[in-house]
């Protein structure tokens, strides 16, 4: 009796085995093939990578990467991104993380809510209102003027990925601390802190990457010395002739640091992003 009361279920279940493989493999195809596309476009002439229909196989050559890293400062303009991500990504989590705790604690929505506005805001809301006043103070151009601003993007960014490991710490251990005399800093860094540390290191990845990637801010406010690798890249689009054998080469390069840092940490991120949602 029990089966045949099975059995009917063994082609549903295969259709739906089958669906979602199907899916899985559409999912990949959608974010693998840009990213086949772009490496194998780095290998091959600005021609050939523009040619219809387009070339599969093709000699590859090193000459978009030693354009890229011979005749252009683009080792040093990745330097500055590394600089500026590191920064603002430390930024947002020092201010990010005892808001979150405050914001936890009192169960306030207003303060997070702002910071959501902030940051769906468009970029150039912020930049002629921050180009005026760095000029003034005579900033535009430096470091700190591009980790500030990009505070903009990683404080709303750690904050609202923060929030849910918060949440998720039993008040009684906070009310346990009190207690026994903690101040507020001390509870932070001593009760609470070493519990969300897989929810810090879940911002922290996300806060870098946003950075890393982002465009504007870097565009308007940084100088020579300061332009990051995502607007040095755009020196290969020109008026009517771009480079798109070097735009590849630096567009393979600009993602080669998120990858490598998201596969250094990729269990700890994924248990990270499982428990927020959880959580959340």
């Amino acid at each position: 009796m029990s089966h045949s009361s099975a059995s009917p279920l063994r082609p549903r279940s295969a259709l739906s085995l089958l669906v979602g493989r199907l899916q899985v493999i559409l999912m990949l195809m959608v974010v693998l093939l840009p990213i086949a596309w772009m490496l194998l476009a780095s290998f091959k002439h600005s021609v050939d990578v523009m040619s219809l229909p387009p070339k599969l196989f093709n000699v590859p050559t090193l000459d978009n990467y030693r354009e890229l890293l011979v005749r252009t400062d683009f080792l040093h303009n990745t330097w500055n991104s590394l600089v500026v991500a590191t920064g603002a990504t430390v930024l947002g989590l020092v201010l990010a993380i005892p808001a979150a705790f405050a914001i936890s604690w009192h169960r306030m929505t207003w303060p997070a809510t702002l910071t959501l506005f902030a940051r769906m805001a468009p970029g150039t809301l912020f930049l002629l209102p921050w180009f005026v006043l760095f000029s003034k103070l005579d900033l535009v151009g430096s470091y700190t003027v591009l980790i500030l601003t990009h505070g903009a993007i990683t404080v709303p960014v750690a904050l609202w990925t923060l929030l849910p490991y918060f949440d998720g710490v039993p008040r009684a251990l906070i009310e346990s601390g009190q207690i026994d005399g903690c101040r507020p800093y001390s509870i932070l860094l001593r009760i609470v802190l070493p519990l969300v540390v897989p929810g810090v290191v879940v911002a922290a990845i996300l806060c870098f990457v946003f950075t890393w990637n982002y465009f504007l801010f870097a565009l308007a406010l940084s100088g020579f010395d300061t332009k990051t690798a995502i607007v040095a890249s755009f020196n290969f689009v020109g008026e009517g002739v771009t480079n798109w054998g070097a735009l590849m080469a630096a567009a393979s390069m600009i993602a080669l640091p998120p990858l490598v840092l998201a596969l250094l940490v990729q269990r700890r991120l994924v248990s990270g992003l499982a428990v927020g949602a959880v959580k959340g």
